[in-house]
């Protein structure tokens, strides 16, 4: 008699939700990581005399690497094993931050920030990709859920040590804290996690690699330099021009590739275009908000990193609350509704907030925090689930790691651009006459530099000059976010489709905990 295992029986083995136990823990080391470095940059800024230029070198460049190398990390988990490429890449995250630690000054900060990178490129797109192996489409918005609640409850957690932290030991054990966190990570991948893979993945292309790399990499540095070398400055426009080149290059080698490891041929299912795109622009308002909401609570109110990470808990509280709901509210509106909604409130928490002054009471800020965080989890959790949703198994690995690549873009442009446009602003508005040359340059840099400067000449006009200055800045920020939010939720509406099945063949990339489809015993 023979007896065939059905794929459905095989994503129901009650292990998938243990698996998607170790999946949280991993990702909850990335989420952890992202808040507690913003809480630490303005010390950090203080102690290094790090401009805001270089606060977004310092964000960013661990954003740059992460976004370049995911469509590799996504094929060779597909090929070599997911869990083992995404242990190494804990691994390679642990090196990063205990090289973090240790680093005295800017550039050996970006250098640790861009290893961690590389270590966060092999986690992301890895754990999404398990779960169409592991979850029928059923369950996996509650699993995408859970991992984005994940990412989540880092948010939080990472302020509120990281401020901890900062308060009682140097900047540099917002690094070291990683360690304990990985060895978590570690741990429950080794033990819960079964091992999948799609041995038939196309190969890594390092030339496309390279050109991912150093095409965004321009981009980002022509966007965060062009403030203070100017949008006309030769080497600005160079790097645009070279920033389209590389890009188009990347193209037109993957279009001419048999296999090719940025499968462009996935942005042509009109479900996951669209479902990314609004999750990368709902990435572009998050990041550029969770870079200048630290140094407003901070520089501009005077909470120390501890007071500061506790009054972020209203927008990660909102964000985790609308992870859950998304869940419960997709099945009965829709995802196209839950998504435009999400985006409706997200606007108008941003615009809101850019009404935000120095003298504002804290209830005000916690009001449109708690809002915005609702609208970034009742738009993104549809989102990514909708994407996933429209891939096939054999092409989980490099699909979700060209979905993350894509919103890391977002991300990475998020902060350049919205960064930019703040110090922009800033050095604008500051009032730095009567100052010497130097103290007036310096005191452009920051609001944090001015405060510095401030206090070491005992000029109170000036400090006040750059807090006004800076919630100038971060009123036009939101305002700018506001705006992308209420745009992208119109598209949404007229745009968005259903859940695209996958019509492709599935091969067998289930995790190694039952037999395939064509094991047959007698």
């Amino acid at each position: 008699m023979v007896a065939v295992t059905s794929h459905s029986e095989a994503r129901r083995d009650p292990r998938r939700w243990w698996a998607l136990g170790a999946l949280v823990a991993s990702l909850l080391v990335l989420g952890f990581d992202l808040t507690i470095l913003n809480v630490a940059l303005p010390t950090m800024a203080a102690q290094l005399g790090a401009s805001t230029g270089e606060q977004q070198w310092m964000a960013d460049a661990y954003v740059i690497v992460f976004a370049a190398l995911m469509l590799p990390a996504g094929l060779l988990g597909d090929r070599f094993g997911r869990r083992r490429v995404l242990i190494a890449g804990l691994g390679v995250f642990l090196v990063g931050s205990v090289f973090g630690a240790l680093a005295d000054g800017v550039a050996l900060v970006v250098a640790a920030r861009a290893v961690m990178g590389v270590g966060g490129a092999l986690v992301m797109p890895l754990a999404l990709a398990v779960l169409p192996s592991l979850f029928a489409p059923d369950e996996r918005t509650k699993a995408v859920g859970a991992l984005s609640a994940a990412s989540a409850l880092g948010l939080p957690l990472g302020p509120i040590v990281g401020g901890w932290l900062l308060d009682h030991f140097w900047w540099g054990s917002v690094f070291l804290v990683n360690v304990p966190m990985v060895a978590i990570g570690v741990a429950a991948c080794v033990f819960l996690l079964p091992e999948t893979r799609d041995p038939s993945a196309p190969r890594v292309d390092l030339v496309s690699t390279a050109l991912t790399a150093s095409g965004l990499g321009a981009l980002i540095f022509a966007v965060i330099e062009a403030p203070h070398r100017g949008w006309g400055d030769p080497l600005i426009v160079g790097l645009f021009a070279a920033s389209v080149a590389l890009v188009a290059g990347l193209v037109l080698r993957e279009r001419r590739s048999a296999r090719p490891m940025l499968d462009l041929s996935l942005l042509g299912r009109r479900g996951f275009l669209l479902n990314t795109l609004t999750a990368t622009l709902v990435m572009f308002v998050l990041s550029g908000l969770m870079f200048v909401l630290p140094l407003y609570l901070q520089a501009v109110l005077g909470n120390d990193a501890f007071g500061t990470g506790v009054r972020m808990l209203p927008m990660m509280g909102g964000l985790l609350v609308a992870a859950r709901g998304a869940a419960m509210l997709v099945p009965r509106f829709g995802a196209r509704a839950v998504i435009s909604a999400g985006l409706v409130v997200t606007a108008f928490a941003a615009l809101l907030g850019s009404r935000t002054e120095v003298g504002s009471g804290y209830g005000f800020t916690a009001l449109w925090l708690t809002l915005a965080g609702l609208g970034f989890g009742l738009s993104v959790v549809p989102a990514m689930d909708n994407a996933l949703g429209t891939l096939p198994a054999e092409r989980a690995g490099s699909g979700s790691g060209l979905l993350m690549t894509v919103r890391q873009v977002g991300t990475a442009l998020g902060i350049a651009l919205l960064g930019s446009l703040l110090a922009s602003a800033y050095a604008r508005e500051v009032d730095t006459g009567g100052l010497a040359a130097g103290a007036a340059d310096t005191a452009r840099e920051s609001v944090v530099a001015a405060h510095l400067v401030a206090e070491r000449i005992g000029d109170a006009s000036l400090t006040a000059s750059a807090d006004a200055a800076y919630m100038h800045g971060m009123g036009l920020v939101l305002i700018v976010s506001g705006i992308a939010a209420l745009v992208t939720a119109l598209l949404a509406a007229l745009l968005l489709p259903g859940a695209e099945p996958a019509s492709d063949p599935q091969p067998d990339t289930r995790p190694d905990m039952a037999p395939p489809p064509s094991d047959v015993r007698q």
